[in-house]
Order: structure tokens, then sequence, then C-alpha cells
């Protein structure tokens, strides 16, 4: 067997995408053997993983035809049944560490311990543990940055429209907190000096895949909340007569391609570049879209204003609320990769393939920074390589939520912190994926270190280097869990 995968290790070098394909292919070998004719097994845990790679590597590769030529269709053969083999000589007790049981909604005790530096920096960051999303925990959050210097206030202004970009593709643990998204808005509602602007909570699915199949989604029957039931869409609608709240799914319009609104194009859309990046090769894209309340926004340019033909770019905001969860195939995601819900991989095929040159980056800088990065950490997915959907069964709640404005920071200290922790405390022993100090080519500390050189190319102070920034931690009920 080693020899099998010596040989996979060499052709992969060669044909690197083959190997997505290769995984998918024996993900559906596996769950066909293994369910065989007992449907029920396709809830075992092995087996929902199984369905996770098959789906989201066949949908989010395109495959050019070229592939299909008579050498690399044997190739492909081979390396498939080289997986699958592989798959079944392993005891399926193996797919999850001896001794340990899978993670079964438990509650992980991670302790944050804080650092503080003489100078504030634009990637100083701000924790709240033993929070669950709707106790008070982001206000608390909001307390200490302004204790810290960083005024909540001072980042949304009275009248500024307020994109909260979430995670929508997935149900239960997988998709954003509603607690949380409920709580920013309140605490945009009571800012200092009061707020008359705009909120819409908004994500691209990229309208494949994702829990149903079809992709994203702003109103699953089963939420990451308190209240299960309690999707994005009901906490929108909940604010109804006190302030302009609405979703946008931009799943909807992810396959339109468009102009800007100063080219005269009024319609829903995406609006995509011409050329790909030469450093990370993704085509950068973004959403131009009209609320419901007749405000104009291109992500990128800002506050469209007809009437007098300009773009109003300081009064748009976006606060980037990612999970915090293990991936298939890139190790982590968390506010960065989060950045794959904004442009359109319908238009593009190039976002997903991208992120492991950087492209996330890439992506940020060249459309709209967010102003704050909310990471929500209540429940997260520490299972290696298991993410991005998240089962109730799945997941492991650290009750902690933290904020930063350099998403690279925030990254690097979340899973050095609360992800590989949590992680080691189950039990599991493989974990380098998760690990930004590894840095072999691809890897998840790779990648991240690559999208931080795109924001730094742009102007941006990020830094993956937590000794030299400022942490600060609260609890909102400390004392014994």
């Amino acid at each position: 067997m080693n020899k099998v995968f010596k040989h996979i290790e060499s052709v992969s070098a060669a044909r690197p995408r083959l190997i997505p394909l290769v995984i998918a292919i024996a993900s559906v070998l596996w769950l066909l053997v293994r369910t065989g004719t007992k449907p029920s097994r396709a809830a075992y845990p092995c087996q929902r993983a199984a369905a996770a790679n098959a789906s989201l590597l066949l949908g989010t590769l395109a495959v050019p035809a070229a592939l299909w030529r008579r050498s690399e269709l044997r190739l492909l053969i081979f390396l498939a049944a080289a997986f699958a083999i592989a798959g079944f000589a392993a005891p399926v007790a193996d797919l999850v560490p001896r001794g340990v049981a899978p993670a079964t909604g438990q509650t992980v005790a991670i302790r944050l311990v804080g650092r503080q530096q003489q100078q504030s920096t634009f990637s100083d960051i701000y924790a709240v543990q033993d929070t669950n999303g709707a106790d008070g925990g982001f206000q608390r959050l909001v307390e200490i940055m302004e204790q810290g210097g960083l005024s909540f206030a001072s980042l949304i202004g009275p009248k500024d429209v307020v994109i909260i970009k979430v995670n929508s593709q997935w149900d239960e643990r997988g998709g954003t907190n509603t607690d949380l998204v409920r709580a920013i808005i309140e605490s945009i509602q009571r800012r200092s000096g009061g707020f008359s602007g705009e909120i819409v909570i908004a994500d691209n699915g990229q309208a494949q895949y994702g829990a149903a199949g079809h992709g994203g989604s702003l109103d699953w029957k089963s939420n990451n909340a308190v209240d299960v039931t309690q999707s994005m869409r009901k906490v929108a609608d909940s604010f109804s007569g006190r302030c302009k709240v609405s979703t946008a799914l931009w799943d909807r319009i992810t396959t339109t391609r468009v102009s800007e609104y100063s080219e005269g194009d009024l319609r829903d859309g995406y609006v995509v570049d011409a050329s790909p990046s030469p450093r990370t090769g993704i085509i950068v894209s973004y959403p131009k879209f009209q609320t419901p309340s007749s405000t104009r926004i291109s992500f990128k340019k800002g506050i469209w204003n007809e009437a007098l033909r300009r773009y109003d770019s300081d009064r748009l905001k976006v606060i980037n609320v990612p999970v915090l969860k293990s991936h298939m195939i890139y190790g982590v995601t968390a506010s960065v990769k989060h950045y794959m819900g904004v442009g359109s991989e319908k238009l593009t095929h190039s976002a997903h393939a991208s992120v492991g040159a950087g492209g996330m980056g890439t992506e940020m800088a060249e459309t709209r920074l967010p102003v704050l990065n909310v990471l929500d950490a209540v429940w997260i997915n520490p299972i290696p390589g298991r993410g991005p959907h998240t089962a109730y069964a799945d997941a492991a709640q650290t009750r902690i939520i933290a904020a930063c404005r350099d998403p690279v920071a925030l990254d690097s200290w979340a899973a050095k912190t609360i992800l590989l922790p949590a992680a080691r405390k189950l039990g599991y022993r493989d974990t380098d994926s998760m690990n930004p100090d590894v840095m072999d080519r691809g890897s998840f500390g790779d990648w991240l270190r690559l999208s931080m050189r795109e924001l730094q190319r742009a102007g941006y102070a990020s830094t993956m280097d937590l000794d030299s920034i400022t942490i600060t931690v609260s609890s909102l009920n400390p004392g014994p869990r």
C-alpha cells in the first residue's frame, strides 16, 4: 500500500486537478459499498463525510473535456481504485481516533489567555468566552473593544448600509449562529448617535450542493441557535418596524453576469473581472443588487445614487461573520475562506480552486474588506477534514466569540487557540491540516500566508505574528461551566 500512495503522490504533483476527482469518485464507491442495502447506514459519520466529499468536490471543480483522453482516464481509474482499496482496507473504527467517541455535541472547555502590547494595531483581537450567542455576549464584546480603543460606533455610521455576511450554505451547526447575528443587529441599532441606515443579511451559497443540494438558504428549518427553528429570515423579519433589515441570497443572481450601475445596467447580478489575478488565479467577482428598500448596492463600489450618477463607497460597510470549522480540502474555514460566499463560482469557475493560492485574499483586497470580522466559535467543527458541513452531533460547544479587523490574524489565532486544542481534547491525533504553523504547499498555513500577502499588497497591515498583537479576553459568565 505504501507503494500505491507513493505513486499517487508522484502523479498528484504532475496532475493536481485529478486528485479532487479521485477523492470524489472514491467517496461514491465508499457510499455504495458501505451503505449496501441498508439506507440507514447513510447516517453514519463516515458515510456523511463521504457524501460531503463527493458533493462538494464534484460540484466545485470544472472538468475540461481534455481530461477524458484515454491516458488520463486510465490514470483516474487507477487512482480512484487505490483510494477506494485503502478505504475498504481500513476498519470503520479507524475513521475515529481509537478510544474516542465521535463528537456528539458535547462542551469542550477552552480557556483563553490575553496578552497586552503597548500600542494597538489593526490586528488586535477581542474575545468573549462563556457565551451562547443569545445572552449578551456580543454586547460584552463591543464593550471590551471600546475599552481597547476600537469604537463600534466608529466602524458603523448612523446612515450606513451594513452587509452582514453569513454562512448560509449549511444548516445545523454549519451555518452562522443566528442568535449572534441578531445580537450584532441590535448593537448596530443601539450604537451611540443612533442608527437610521439599513442592514442586509447576505451570502452566496453558489446555487449548488450544500445541505440541501441546491446551495444556500436563509430560511433553513434546522439552524445554529438556542432555538434551532430561528432562521436568518426570521431574524430579519423580527426587526420589522424597528429598523430596515432584509436578507439577500445571492444564489439567485450568481449566474447572471451584469455591468456596473455607472454603465447603465440596473439589473441584479454579478460583476466579473475580465482576467484572472496573475498571482492567485482568481477571477474576482462581486454582487450588485437592489434591496427591498430600493437601495442599490455594488459590493465593490458602494451605494449607487441614480440621481447624482455616483457611488458613495464610505456608506457601505461589511461585517464578516463566519463559523470556525474544519474543512475537508483547505483545512480550516473561518474569516478568510468565508469570502468564498462573496464571489460567483458559477460565472468564474476559479474561486474555489484559487483558495490554496491565496485567492480569497485577492477577493477581499480587490472588492471590499470587512470593517470587522466576528468569529462564531460558539459551536465549532473540530474534526480534522470533516467540515464544512457540521451536523448537530459533530459539533463541539466552546462558547466563544471573537472580533478583529484583520481576518488573517483572527483565523491564525482561532485555529491555534480554539480549533486545535478542541480537536486534541477530543483525542484527534492528526491535526496538521488545521495548524497555521504547518507550511506545506497547499496547507492551511500556506494559503493563509498567501492571502495575507495579498492584503499587505493592498496596503493592509495584516499579520500572522500573534506575539505582536494585543489579545483581550473577557468572560461573560466567569466561574465553573
